[in-house]
């Protein structure tokens, strides 16, 4: 019998796996860590959200199976959040479903509408998912530049020109994870009319929409006409309302993606579990404090970061959006590549990062630190790296010994 089955075989070593590996160990052994690796919120719930799953949870008549799509007053709900912040209609019936997380739902809508061989264009680096998802499903995939400027576009038009079969999808992810780029209506005007023109379908992860930092929200790309005819776009309750164990998302847009992912999930599950859908209503249609009281936080936290980094010599673009920072790794360092990397830094420092590698070949020469500790812990992880760079600085090069695992 074979080694592995088929498609796992298509899926390579987890990446993070050495420095999750090292991070538990140095737990076990009583080492204080500070875990900026994960993009796991560590901030509780809102209590009215809280509240209502408590008040839905007492009536037994909601402890049965759910509905596939989502019940129908959480996708009103959605619809309206997106009449609200986008100025975007959307009929709750045929344009919405709620999935598992955003992340199921890119899987699972990957597997509907992919065949062995397809080709599919996706931002390097980018989420995982984004690419394995599709690679699950049997497809190849065409790496494009991430950043949302001519260079994507440019690479697009040779994908289309130059790729056999024609390309069938294209991924967008902005505020995107890792990179923390964000893109504007012109932009997206621009992607729309390629996929129109080319009759490529287009999936935008709009995870981080509320996520920002400065003075205009990042802008949905259904906010562009003739958008819905070649896209749908999948949001989530995980990051806006620091709800990331409830699993909790939607998807949203063209008629006939919507339907497709339906019935993908109609064999694969029943739902959210009915409670957590009615408190994920509350929390689209309740107060909205909460949404800007978390978008503070994270701006805090990023000034904290960038701020403390600097000073200890480690030069960080400071990102307008996402809950991430993407580090260019130090150029002493360079030379290591970010697993290693990431792995000296959780050894000598005890911060533990997201090295780029995993996020693709071309997130090599960074790592992404995710702001999930609150400010005290920030700043003494920038004291414990700037510790380490200073004690490193009378060496020409690290000491590639202390980085074996």
């Amino acid at each position: 019998m074979p080694e592995e089955f088929h498609r796992i075989r298509r899926l390579p070593p987890y990446v993070f796996a050495e420095v999750n590996t090292a991070k538990a160990r140095a737990r076990t052994a009583g080492e204080d860590i500070i875990d900026l690796g994960m993009g796991n919120p560590d901030g509780p719930t809102p209590p009215h959200i809280v509240a209502k799953m408590i008040e839905a949870v007492q009536d037994p008549r909601t402890h049965r199976y759910s509905v596939s799509k989502g019940i129908p007053g959480l996708r009103r709900a959605l619809a309206t959040y997106y009449r609200r912040r986008f100025d975007v209609d959307l009929d709750p019936e045929t344009e919405v479903i709620a999935t598992l997380g955003s992340k199921e739902g890119l899987a699972n809508l990957a597997s509907a509408i992919t065949s062995p061989g397809d080709t599919i264009l996706v931002p390097n680096p980018s989420y995982p998912i984004h690419q394995f998802g599709f690679i699950i499903a049997g497809a190849a995939v065409r790496s494009v530049p991430a950043a949302p400027n001519e260079d994507m576009l440019r690479a697009l038009d040779r994908a289309v020109r130059h790729s056999v079969p024609k390309p069938t999808a294209l991924i967008v992810n902005f505020p995107s994870n890792p990179t923390a780029y964000l893109a504007d209506l012109d932009f997206y005007r621009e992607i729309v009319s390629f996929a129109r023109r080319h009759e490529i379908w287009v999936m935008s992860d709009l995870a981080y929409a509320e996520i920002y930092f400065g003075d205009t929200p990042p802008p949905s790309l259904l906010q562009i006409p003739g958008a819905k005819d070649i896209a749908v776009e999948f949001t989530s309750m995980s990051k806006t309302y620091s709800m990331p164990g409830w699993r909790m998302g939607f998807a949203a847009g063209n008629p006939r993606l919507i339907s497709a992912l339906g019935r993908m999930k109609s064999y694969l599950d029943y739902g959210a579990f009915t409670p957590i859908q009615v408190a994920a209503t509350t929390a689209l249609t309740g107060p909205q404090d909460c949404v800007a009281e978390v978008r503070a936080m994270y701006k805090d936290r990023r000034d904290v970061l960038i701020r403390g980094l600097a000073a200890a010599g480690w030069d960080v673009p400071s990102p307008e959006g996402s809950m991430f920072a993407w580090a260019p790794i130090p150029p002493r360092y360079a030379s290591l590549g970010s697993v290693e990397f990431s792995k000296l830094l959780l050894e000598r420092a005890k911060v533990a990062v997201a090295p780029g590698l995993g996020f693709g070949e071309h997130g090599e020469g960074f790592v992404r630190i995710a702001l999930v500790e609150n400010t005290h812990r920030l700043r003494q992880a920038c004291r414990s790296i700037r510790g380490f760079l200073q004690a490193g600085s009378n060496q020409a090069e690290p000491v590639m010994a202390h980085t074996s695992a």
